[in-house]
């Protein structure tokens, strides 16, 4: 009679302030891009599942929005959004830029952390950006001031240290069966998937002149007899000059930023998509309830 191999299941909530690069962990586990991944904060809307089999324990990571300190009501539904993430764990980790430090953000979470007595895991990550005499600084300073039950120093862009992370995972996630078939990466559906990779090149390629009142919507996603997929997104400002600035001159920027978009998703999808972009204005949009459906974000956060 063979032995049946136990196996484990559970959900790690990465949670840290904006860009401490939870959603390249996130990316880099479930060897497939789930979450957008930007230089500019604030990029990271809802918690998104990365999913991944390490050993004989399915992973689950949940990659929440930054917490900040927030301003305005997307802002808000953003951090309820993060801290709702943590209810749902089995194991949290706190994900810090170790360049960055031990900044007002990262020590207000930590505030949190203790009101809520809350067991958490401190992991420093870009490693390769940082001296060790500096790590080694960090890690004492931030145990000082919390009780983090364990300590990982990583570097997700490079990979380096993760496997240690995830070895730790997969050794105190509870024993249960896989929630999700095996090749499954993320349970996010594919037409929203694809309006955060909209997103994600609008970071990319609008820098400081993207607008933060922005959002990207899927209105279709739709096979074709051919096989093919016809997606169709819509990008909504609050003002005409924010419409400018999406189109470019001739719109020639939005014929950049659908080019691109399209070519990542045949290649993570491996399959063609006919995708149209449009652009709208919509004074206001951050206070439509109907904006926040979608992404399972709470309106009156």
């Amino acid at each position: 009679m063979e032995n049946k191999v136990e196996t484990r299941a559970g959900f790690v909530s990465l949670i840290g302030a904006p860009n401490a690069g939870k959603s390249t962990i996130t990316n880099h586990f479930a060897s497939s891009k789930v979450s957008i991944v930007s230089p500019k904060a604030q990029t990271t809307r809802a918690v998104i599942k990365g999913i991944g089999i390490f050993e004989n324990t399915q992973i689950v990571f949940l990659d929440t929005p930054g917490i900040f300190n927030p301003k305005r009501r997307l802002d808000r539904a953003m951090v309820s959004a993060a801290w709702n993430g943590v209810k749902d764990a089995d194991i949290v980790a706190l994900v810090v830029d170790a360049k960055r430090g031990f900044d007002d953000e990262t020590a207000a979470i930590v505030e949190k952390l203790r009101e809520e007595k809350l067991e958490t895991l401190l992991v420093l990550n870009k490693t390769d950006l940082v001296k060790k005499e500096k790590l080694l600084s960090l890690s004492a300073e931030m145990n000082a001031k919390y009780a983090f039950k364990e300590t990982f120093m990583v570097s997700a862009q490079t990979g380096e240290g993760l496997d240690d992370f995830y070895h730790y995972l997969a050794e105190n996630l509870p024993v249960s069966p896989w929630f999700y078939p095996e090749e499954q990466m993320s349970d996010m559906p594919l037409k929203l998937l694809a309006a955060e990779v909209v997103r994600e090149k609008l970071f990319l390629y609008l820098h400081d002149e993207l607008p933060y009142a922005l959002t990207v919507e899927p209105e279709l996603w739709e096979r074709r007899e051919d096989g093919s997929v016809r997606a169709e997104m819509t990008i909504y400002v609050e003002r005409d000059n924010q419409k400018v600035i999406v189109l470019g001159k001739s719109g020639q920027m939005i014929k950049k930023i659908g080019m691109a978009a399209r070519k990542e998703l045949e290649e993570m999808l491996e399959e063609r998509i006919h995708l149209f972009l449009f652009v709208k204005v919509r004074e206001n949009w951050g206070n439509d309830p109907a904006r926040y459906e979608p992404w399972g974000l709470n309106y009156r956060a």
